[in-house]
């Protein structure tokens, strides 16, 4: 399965969330930290999941750009 992760840069860190996975975050020194990091997040939570017998979410978010005129 594939989730989408949003990456956002902070003044001094790197986070990521998953929408699909609520509660699934982490946070990195830098962009390679933070995608190990919510990899193994990820991989750690639907590990739990499926020991409790929990059914695992089908992915359905999507991350999509807007591209908005600044002189508007």
């Amino acid at each position: 399965m594939t989730y989408t992760v949003i990456y956002e840069k902070g003044p001094t860190s790197w986070g990521a969330y998953v929408p699909d996975l609520p509660g699934v975050i982490s946070v990195g020194d830098s962009r390679d930290d933070v995608e190990r990091l919510i990899q193994e997040a990820i991989e750690f939570h639907l590990d739990g999941m499926r020991d409790e017998g929990l059914v695992i979410p089908s992915p359905s978010s999507f991350a999509g750009e807007i591209d908005v005129d600044r002189a508007a």
